[in-house]
C-alpha cells in the first residue's frame, strides 16, 4: 500500500556552519509515518556540541522534533542512516530499541569520519548492514548512491503520487537536483557522485526531500 505524500515529515534538527562554503546550512531528518510503525531517516548531530564546535552547531533535539508531531522516541520502529557523517547519525542513541539500516561499506569506513565513536557505539546499538539496494519495510527501500561517501544510500518511498526520494547527501539542494554541478569538497568521489545523482533522476520522482535544503523539489517537467 503506497503511503500518502504527507507521511514523509521533515524534522528541523539544527544548523551547521560550513567554512569552505562560507555559509550556514540546515540539518534535517525525516519521520516516516508508516502503517507498520513509524520510522526515521537520519537523526542529526549529538552532544556534547563541543565535539563539533568548529561547525558552530545550534542545539537541536530529535526527541523534541518528534514530539511536535505527537511521536515519542519509543514509537520509532526503525532508523535509516543515509551515511555516517556526524550530522546524520549523531542521535541514534535516542532510539536503542530500533534497528539502524546502513550499508556494510559505510560501516567499514566509519573511522575515516569525524563522527565521535560514542555516537555509534551506544548501549543497545543494532546496525543492520546491507549490501546494495534493499527494502526496509514495505514501500520503503534504500538505493545505493555512493560519491558523497563510499557507502552512501538514499531512500525511495512509494507514495500515492508516485516515487518520492530522501536524497541524504547524494544531493543537497533543489538546484543541484535540477543540474547545478556539486562543489568539490561536498563529494569524496565526484564521478561516482554524478552517477548517483543521475540514478536518482532516473527514478523520475514526484518529490525529492533534502537533508540540507528547507525546500522540497516537486515534479513539474521531465528532466
Amino acid at each position: 500500500m503506497p503511503l500518502a505524500p504527507d507521511a514523509i515529515v521533515r524534522l528541523n534538527l539544527g544548523r551547521l556552519w560550513l567554512s569552505y562554503l562560507k555559509m550556514q546550512i540546515p540539518v534535517h531528518g525525516f519521520l516516516i509515518k508508516h502503517p507498520d510503525g513509524a520510522g526515521l531517516v537520519d537523526t542529526g548531530y549529538g552532544t556534547p556540541l563541543e565535539l563539533i564546535k568548529d561547525y558552530r552547531p545550534v542545539n537541536a533535539s530529535v526527541a523534541d522534533a518528534l514530539a511536535r508531531h505527537d511521536i515519542h522516541p519509543s514509537d520509532i520502529r526503525w532508523v535509516i542512516n543515509s551515511h555516517l557523517h556526524f550530522d546524520h547519525c549523531g542521535q541514534n542513541a535516542v532510539f536503542p530499541q530500533a534497528p539502524v539500516y546502513l550499508q556494510h561499506r559505510e560501516w567499514e569506513n566509519r573511522q575515516q569520519y569525524e563522527t565521535p565513536a560514542a555516537w555509534l557505539e551506544y548501549a543497545g546499538a543494532r546496525f543492520e548492514l546491507l549490501d546494495g539496494d534493499a527494502e526496509v519495510v514495505p514501500g520503503v527501500r534504500v538505493v545505493t548512491t555512493p560519491g558523497h561517501t563510499i557507502g552512501h544510500h538514499s531512500i525511495e518511498i512509494e507514495t500515492t503520487d508516485g516515487p518520492a526520494l530522501i536524497a541524504g547527501d547524494a544531493c543537497w539542494t533543489v538546484e543541484m537536483f535540477e543540474g547545478k554541478p556539486p562543489q568539490g569538497p561536498m563529494m569524496d568521489d565526484m564521478p561516482a557522485a554524478l552517477r548517483s545523482l543521475q540514478r536518482l533522476r532516473e527514478v523520475k520522482p514526484t518529490a525529492v526531500h533534502f537533508c540540507h535544503d528547507k525546500r522540497t523539489w516537486m515534479h513539474k517537467t521531465a528532466l
